[in-house]
């Protein structure tokens, strides 16, 4: 499967009451950058994130959110959502992303790519599009994005193919994952099926299905 990725984009550091971080300051409204731009095992380099007690790391080192998932926001809402507004580092097109598998690969530029988990709303977000409801509309939706490894690092830049070069065949998706924690727990066994899960989403469905380990 092949799409497009339309932006990469980076944070413009913002100082904001309901952001998250103790700071007061966020890096959740992204814009695309200009040229290429490098992803690295920790992030996107020239990005900035307030909150890292819950945000980056390996694990989360790059958030994708597709233009279509998007578009549907922006006739909700009746507002135009630029690439960046969902606080992502990638838009995609042409790019299932809500059903993209745990631990599927992608390639992008010279960048090799790993899908982990859904992206969770947080009360920055919401402070952001200035949507009170917010989190609870973005999980009933249930298009959370997805959270990217870097297995490889390298460029990527608007324009690039987005070719997923391997899928395991589990099938555990972005969104059963996300559905599963938030509101569908009759799903929670069938995420163990995916042994690229976190461990601590992992930890996180054991403990709530009361199995040890």
């Amino acid at each position: 499967m092949t799409g497009t990725l339309v932006a990469v984009n980076l944070a413009v550091v913002t100082e904001a009451a309901w952001a998250g971080d103790a700071s007061g300051r966020t890096g959740i409204d992204k814009r695309p950058a200009d040229g290429r731009v490098a992803l690295h095992t920790e992030g996107v380099i020239g990005d900035f994130i307030g909150e890292r007690a819950h945000h980056g790391g390996p694990e989360q080192a790059v958030y994708a959110y597709a233009e279509e998932d998007a578009a549907w926001w922006s006739a909700d809402l009746g507002r135009d959502l630029t690439p960046g507004c969902f606080g992502e580092n990638l838009t995609t097109s042409s790019v299932d992303v809500t059903g993209a598998v745990i631990g599927e690969q992608w390639l992008i530029g010279s960048a090799l790519l790993q899908v982990t988990k859904p992206r969770t709303p947080c009360r920055t977000f919401a402070g952001f599009w200035g949507v009170p409801d917010l989190i609870k509309r973005f999980t009933a939706r249930a298009t959370p994005g997805a959270y990217l490894r870097v297995l490889r690092e390298g460029e990527v830049g608007a324009g690039d193919r987005v070719q997923v070069v391997a899928r395991p065949d589990h099938g555990v998706t972005v969104g059963e994952v996300f559905r599963a924690v938030s509101g569908e727990p009759e799903l929670l066994p069938r995420l163990l099926d995916a042994p690229e899960l976190p461990d601590s989403v992992a930890a996180k469905v054991r403990r709530r299905l009361g199995r040890p380990g």
